[in-house]
């Protein structure tokens, strides 16, 4: 099944996830490696203006706000593949984050009233990674739950293809 999302920005978009591992197109040549079959998924930056409380303050100040709010916006860069979270931070200094999706133990959707109306949401997710347990993907100007859905077929193909288990103890 293929899905379309029509990009709210030129950096922004939505890809298509791709067939199952394991299952192959007549005629198209297979992977010579699994870092071959990476496919992206989502690709861009976070909104601007992710909330009415945002949007708010942005009237108040008389725009001054949307200054701030757009640095902090380009400064941070979402990549998620099939294969992992990359996320880049900084405008100046710069901090690349990384998750591979094999990690992952625990999505979470965030899509608050004000980032309803404004066509926004955040992913939280729970992984098995010391130095980033904990990563918050904000401010997505594209339909949160569809990508959580892509998310997580992609997570659990990624854990088949790895040979992966996760084991609960409580």
């Amino acid at each position: 099944m293929s899905y379309s999302a029509r990009p709210r920005s030129a950096n922004d978009r939505l890809v298509a996830t791709p067939p199952p591992p394991g299952s192959t197109t007549p005629g198209a040549p297979a992977a010579a490696t699994p870092a071959a079959a990476e496919q992206l998924l989502y690709e861009g930056h976070p909104a601007v203006v992710s909330g009415i409380g945002a949007l708010l303050i942005a009237i108040v100040t008389l725009g001054l706000a949307l200054i701030v709010y757009w640095f902090r916006a380009r400064g941070t860069h979402y990549r998620i593949t099939t294969q992992r979270i990359v996320i880049d931070h900084g405008v100046l200094s710069k901090r690349l984050e990384q998750v591979d999706l094999y990690r992952i133990r625990d999505y979470t959707v965030e899509r608050p009233f004000g980032q309803r109306l404004l066509g926004t949401g955040n992913i939280l997710i729970e992984a098995m990674d010391s130095s980033t347990p904990v990563v918050r993907i904000q401010g997505l100007r594209t339909d949160v739950v569809e990508l959580y859905e892509r998310l997580r077929v992609a997570t659990e193909a990624d854990r088949r293809l790895r040979g992966v288990r996760l084991v609960d103890y409580e």
